[in-house]
Formats: structure tokens, sequence, C-alpha cells
């Protein structure tokens, strides 16, 4: 375990006994097997969470003075909760929305350099961000390759055509009408509530099957099935990497593991990632 020290954050470096055949950290020097890797290195997969939007004002879900507070969250986040107060879950996410369109929250240094990393690498190695995430800061950064398997807070979707619509403004169910069908009081946030199936789970385990690195930032590693991403692409021969403020519950599958902000670590990563490309 290593300290590094960059703008007063502290930054923690564990590299684990490796599962698969991970580069190890070489000196400032070079990075010759990192090199080796990056020139075979066909699809780099970056499952996000929570914690890489927290830096743009987005609270998460975990956070003492979070999202959820005032809430129970089977009152506002479940197809139950829609069917007993569809008024009270619609303020909610009306409320959410108003938040992530401020202009005070844009994209962090985090997301910056994902789009970059793709952008850099397009000629050569695809970059596709899975996120849990139902905030667009991505898309904003620049990224163009993002599965939102938990929904979109600027999308809503008509309940009984399940057509989905892009919408940046509040929902209101008694003056809203379906721009599909036309039916009033239809139109709920194309969220992923509790008890709900995921999105796009044939496409991210597709993708998973092509990976050769994969990395997990700012996600708590409790919530399934994304917390077993990592056990999938080690499955099919990937290399793992966990970047995180802190240890997630399911670190013991990561072949290396860094913690710090989001804004400073996905960053350095992202250099390094693109000083060991350089050689090829």
């Amino acid at each position: 375990m290593g300290r590094e020290r960059e703008n007063s954050t502290v930054v923690i470096i564990c590299s684990h006994l490796p599962l698969l055949s991970l580069p190890p950290k070489q000196s400032s020097g070079g990075q010759p097997q990192e090199h080796a890797l990056m020139k075979t290195c066909r699809c780099i997969t970056v499952l996000t969470g929570a914690g890489i939007s927290a830096e743009s004002g987005i609270p998460t879900f975990r956070d003492g003075d979070g999202l959820w507070c005032n809430h129970r969250v089977e009152d506002v986040a479940s197809p139950d909760a829609f069917l007993a107060n569809p008024a009270l879950v619609q303020h909610f996410y009306n409320e959410r929305r108003r938040n992530l369109l401020l202009s005070s929250v844009r994209p962090n240094k985090a997301h910056m350099a994902l789009a970059r990393l793709e952008n850099e690498l397009r000629r050569k190695t695809k970059v596709v961000v899975v996120t849990q995430n139902v905030d667009d800061l991505h898309e904003r950064a620049g990224s163009t390759h993002v599965l939102h398997m938990h929904g979109e807070l600027l999308k809503v979707r008509c309940t009984v055509t399940g057509k989905v619509f892009v919408w940046t403004k509040d929902i209101v169910r008694d003056a809203d009408c379906c721009p599909d069908c036309g039916l009033l009081g239809t139109l709920r946030p194309h969220i992923v509530w509790f008890g709900e199936m995921p999105l796009y789970m044939d496409k991210i385990e597709s993708v998973l099957s092509e990976t050769d690195i994969f990395v997990s930032i700012g996600t708590s590693g409790d919530v399934y099935p994304a917390a077993g991403f990592v056990q999938r692409a080690q499955f099919y021969g990937s290399t793992t990497l966990e970047l995180n403020l802190q240890e997630g519950s399911n670190n013991s599958f990561f072949q290396e593991s860094i913690y710090g902000k989001a804004s400073v670590i996905v960053p350095a990563w992202v250099d390094r990632v693109l000083k060991a490309s350089s050689g090829w």
C-alpha cells in the first residue's frame, strides 16, 4: 500500500494478489507491461456510481444529508409508491430534475477525464460507460457510449405505450399528456425503481464479454446486479480496477484499488492509461 499527496488530497493505492494478469505498477521511468496490455486492449468498460457525481453537486444515495433523508425510499422509489401516491412521487422527481438542471451542476474533472479517454482512444479501443446514475453528466462531458442501467432523470416514459421521451420540465400529472398516445396522466419518470429490472442487461453482458479492462468508479459495491459486474468481467478474463473514495463492499474482487476523490484519481488513472497507450 502506498500514499501519494496531490493538491492536499490523500490518494491511497492498494494492489491485491492478482486474480488475473494485472500489470504491476511500475516506477515513473516506464510501464512496459501496461504498454503491452494497452497494445492489445480493444474495450474498456467503466462502471460509475453516485460517487463520481457527488463533486458536481448531486447528492449520493447513502449520505447522511443526502437525497432520501426527507422521504422513506419505499414512499418515492417503487411502483407501489407511484400507484399509492403519484403526486408525491412526481414532486420528488421534479425536484431532482430541477436540481440537475441548475447552472451550478456540471460535469467535474472525473467526467471530463472519461470523455477524454474515449476520444483519445477512439481509433483503437472502445470505451463504454455503464452508469448507475440517472444524471446526464457523462453525456455533457462528451462521453458517447453510455448505458444508463437505472434510467435517466431527463426522460419520461408512458405507462401505456412504454414510449420514452426527453423531458426537462416538471411532470404535471393533471396537465401533461403523453406525446405519443395523447392520454392524460400516463407519464412517469424514466427511472428504474426498486423491484424493477435494470435496463440494458443483455447489452451490458455483451460488453463485459468483450472487455479487457473493467473499472468501477464511485460505487458502494452493495447494489446488485451492478456489484457483480466485476465478477462477470473476471470470468471473461478482464483486468479489474476499483477507483473509489473508500473501500467498496466488493473490494476483494478487484486486482487493484485506488482511493481518493474522483476528481483527482480518475484523471490520474486516465493519464496513466493514455501514457501506456502512447507506445503503440
